[in-house]
């Protein structure tokens, strides 16, 4: 099992570059950047992680991208990872980045989106890892925040497949952002937003997602499941599921392996990512893993789970299936 894992063709839909950095890239960063840090050593940083809740990773979160300044440092965070994709056997990948998190610091979005975007030319070429980037808007700020972002996005649209929605959810609903969302769709993006484990109203929240902004997907959702009619509009319009079993681990101290079964029983198309993999320390095929480990996931399941990711993605009819032929192709030759 662990093999067929390793090496099956991968696609991963919830992952923030920035929750890819990684302790010891955050020294190497600082260290060029003349930037102090609280830390002596990468272990001490590590040993920091103490996360319980969304906000208390947060905390930590938002202080190490201080150490991001340069095109170069943004090139470096979305190569590595990519560089660690490759191992998990990831062919496709639709990233996060928040931009807010960085202008607020007074980096250019010029150059946050530039160095990018060159480390997926470079993937795509050295790596062969197709990628496509959601731009984020951090919900605990305003609105007319995340429309100026927008509006600087624009010059970049053919960069940018989607936007999307991240940050502390508590008393920042969906339909604060509707007019933002509702003008990203006229300029041609794709929608998708986080609905966070055991929010405060977070069923009212996925309605509103579904209802009101119309998004193309939906980022954790694992709280759908409290609401029969809501599965059955989700399945209805075939909205993807972007859950995170390790991430979950960390913020509600559960897999939530149950509810990822039960989603595949009731036809949801649920899939398996890392959400902030330098952070929980567990890239994609470590998320799997920890499944099988926690609910014994069969090689069907984890087969269907890898499945939808392709199908929930925002590649074209033919791509989606070149990747879906790749996976049955593997299975053939392999299981």
């Amino acid at each position: 099992m662990k093999k067929y894992i390793e090496e099956m063709p991968k696609a991963e839909l919830h992952v923030h570059l920035e929750g890819t950095l990684e302790p010891e890239h955050i020294f190497s960063l600082a260290e060029r950047n003349n930037i102090s840090l609280d830390y002596k050593t990468p272990e001490e940083v590590v040993a920091a992680y103490d996360f319980h809740d969304l906000p208390s990773f947060l905390t930590i979160y938002y202080a190490a991208m201080n150490v991001l300044q340069t095109e170069q440092d943004f090139y470096e965070l979305a190569y590595h990872y990519f560089l660690r994709a490759k191992k998990d056997s990831i062919v496709y990948v639709e990233p996060f980045f928040d931009p807010q998190g960085h202008t607020s610091r007074g980096v250019a979005f010029d150059t946050i989106i530039q160095g990018i975007h060159r480390a997926q030319l470079d993937a795509q070429e050295k790596l062969g890892i197709e990628s496509n980037l959601i731009m984020c808007f951090l919900r605990d700020l305003s609105a007319e925040s995340a429309m100026e972002h927008l509006e600087m996005s624009l010059p970049y649209k053919d960069w940018i497949i989607g936007v999307g929605l991240d940050s502390d959810e508590k008393d920042n609903p969906p339909s604060k952002f509707a007019e933002v969302f509702a003008r990203a769709r006229e300029e041609g993006y794709l929608l998708t937003m986080h609905c966070d484990v055991n929010q405060v109203d977070i069923v009212d929240h996925i309605w509103q997602c579904v209802n009101d902004i119309k998004v193309d997907r939906i980022d954790h959702g694992i709280n759908s499941l409290e609401d029969e009619a809501l599965c059955d509009e989700i399945v209805k319009r075939g909205l993807g599921l972007t859950v995170c079993p390790v991430s979950n681990r960390f913020v509600v101290q559960n897999l939530t392996s149950a509810e990822i079964k039960t989603m595949l029983t009731k036809n949801m198309k649920v899939t398996i990512n890392s959400d902030d993999p330098g952070y929980f320390r567990a890239y994609l095929t470590e998320n799997f893993l920890a499944l099988i480990e926690d609910a014994e996931f069969t090689i069907d399941e984890m087969k269907q789970l890898n499945k939808n990711a392709f199908d929930v993605s925002w590649l074209d009819t033919k791509r989606k299936q070149d990747y879906l032929n790749q996976v049955e192709e593997f299975f053939e030759s392999t299981v």
